[in-house]
């Protein structure tokens, strides 16, 4: 009997100075911050908490779908294999996955350490037969995996987060997620698609005020990160769709003329004007699975919920 294991790895990136990469975004005549420091432990938890809003449709269609269609994921997947996850966050998918494929191992990646950490210490509580191998590091970066997977390896990569890529960033990692699955290795992706811009732009402005919370912290994480002095009070949230780009595009908008010290640096904004901190593009299944054929899988299966919102891409060779 194979005895359960849990081996974390914490591999930091020293190769990028935060502080130089966000002064940097900052700098620009349009500001931008990227979007991955949205990911602190609040951060993570406050996006789960926008995966539950009535008018976030993406993460219940998912769920839905993983659920529904758990008999053909397993024929298709197959069990035992080695499940990849990027970006590990909720658990909520990925055990509608554990519990059908039962696989030998599962090996979740994400940029958050302590959010990672006490995902994978409920997991491995849970089910007492899992073998966990976590990998903190940004999965936007260029890395090798820090372990071996004996067994076929599946990648996962849930909730749309391939639309915070713009197009080519987007085609890089699904290069990068192609290495690391290898030849006989697959992904299964979810990925938002295009539809009425109404529904788009309701997701991304709940009436809770989530999002934008969640947009806001991204400041309560740099000012802890790099002594800075943003006041939240002086920012305002703004989401909306961008038909000629085909994305969300996010904007923390400075509501009076202020500066800002962060790093030792003096940051200096008009009023109105717009600090970018993401995009999150949609897609049709034609453009996305050109993209995935781009990137080395030449073959998929898709799958889509009633009113077509949302879609389930399982790509191989």
């Amino acid at each position: 009997m194979t005895v359960p294991t849990l081996k974390f790895y914490d591999l930091p990136t020293p190769e990028i100075d935060v502080s130089a990469e966000v002064l940097a975004g900052l700098k620009q005549s349009n500001k931008q911050i990227a979007p991955k420091y949205f990911y602190d432990e609040t951060g993570s938890a406050l996006f789960t908490e926008i995966t539950r809003q009535p008018e976030y449709y993406p993460a219940r269609t998912e769920i839905g779908l993983l659920k529904n269609l758990n008999r053909d994921l397993v024929d298709t997947i197959g069990t035992g294999v080695a499940l990849i996850e990027y970006g590990s966050g909720s658990s909520e998918k990925i055990r509608v996955l554990l519990e059908s494929l039962r696989p030998s191992l599962y090996a979740p990646i994400d940029i958050s350490r302590d959010y990672l950490a006490q995902s994978v210490e409920r997991l491995t509580q849970d089910y007492d037969w899992l073998n966990v191998k976590a990998t903190c590091i940004d999965y936007s970066q260029e890395f090798d995996l820090p372990f071996d997977a004996s067994g076929r390896r599946v990648g996962f990569f849930p909730g749309s987060s391939i639309g915070n890529f713009d197009p080519d960033q987007a085609v890089r990692f699904l290069r990068q997620v192609r290495r690391h699955v290898g030849v006989d290795g697959s992904l299964l992706i979810g990925v938002d698609l295009k539809k009425d811009h109404a529904v788009l732009n309701s997701a991304y402005n709940d009436r809770a005020g989530v999002t934008e919370r969640f947009n806001l912290n991204i400041l309560t994480h740099l000012n802890a990160e790099m002594t800075g002095n943003f006041e939240l009070e002086n920012f305002r949230h703004e989401a909306g769709y961008n038909i000629d780009k085909g994305c969300i595009e996010m904007f923390l908008v400075s509501e009076t003329a202020q500066e800002v010290m962060l790093g030792g640096a003096v940051i200096s904004l008009e009023a109105g004007e717009k600090i970018h901190t993401e995009n999150s593009f949609k897609y049709s299944s034609d453009e996305f699975t050109q993209m995935a054929s781009d990137a080395g899988f030449a073959k998929h299966r898709f799958w889509t919920d009633d009113q077509q919102w949302f879609g389930l891409f399982y790509l191989y060779s």
